[in-house]
């Protein structure tokens, strides 16, 4: 299998926009820089933005930027990557995570058992789900207007970005909840291609276990 990575300049991720917190607007800015470099498919057919949640929203990952600890783990209420999947090659396909202190980008396979770690057994209340939406899909009906990160005050938990709101085509101000919403119960019972076809076409996308993670990115249409 040849590595898509030799295709690529090497990336510096401190080139691309990033506001600590803020990881959703962060990766939707790194989709649609990669779009406008070359890197990726000028429309983003290539990519596909993953949210990492749980009913909980309590999810650990490891060598995450954020972490003071020696391995690197983070609980995070969510977080957000992107992943590469090249349509017309056998190379595998690349997360690119702004808040990993792993290669970036580094291979799905890699990027899986070091950041997900899913041999490290957990209590069922901290197991991670993944909702995988189609970058295309996520430029037209993403918005956040932030205000999962104002306290009851007005004031702000973290920074916000230097610049506007993302504001959905539809004109919808706010729907990050929906995205970051995903349970057990919300998964593919199956990953057969039709099934997987009709769930990625939808605007919130497929939702997967670890264990379905890397098979889905084979079934891609």
């Amino acid at each position: 299998m040849s590595s898509i990575t030799t295709e690529l300049p090497a990336m510096d991720a401190t080139r691309f926009q990033h506001t600590p917190y803020y990881c959703e607007e962060n990766v939707y800015l790194l989709c649609k820089t990669l779009c406008e470099n070359g890197v990726a498919d000028a429309t983003g057919s290539d990519l596909f933005v993953v949210f990492i949640s749980n009913e909980k929203k309590q999810v650990p990952l490891w060598h995450q930027k954020a972490s003071s600890r020696a391995d690197g783990i983070v609980l995070w209420d969510y977080h957000v990557i992107c992943v590469q999947r090249k349509k017309e090659s056998d190379s595998e396909p690349l997360v690119w995570d702004l808040d990993s202190t792993l290669p970036f980008p580094s291979p799905l396979a890699s990027y899986v058992t070091e950041t997900i770690q899913p041999s490290f057994q957990l209590f069922a209340e901290y197991q991670r789900f993944f909702r995988i939406v189609h970058a295309p899909l996520f430029f037209k009906y993403f918005a956040s207007d932030r205000r999962h990160m104002k306290e009851p005050d007005g004031s702000w938990t973290a920074q916000p970005p230097p610049y506007q709101p993302i504001v959905a085509q539809d004109g919808i101000l706010h729907n990050l909840s929906e995205y970051i919403a995903m349970s057990g119960a919300d998964t593919l019972s199956s990953l057969d291609p039709d099934t997987v076809r009709v769930a990625i076409s939808q605007k919130l996308g497929v939702v997967v276990s670890h264990t379905q993670l890397q098979d889905l990115f084979i079934k891609l249409p």
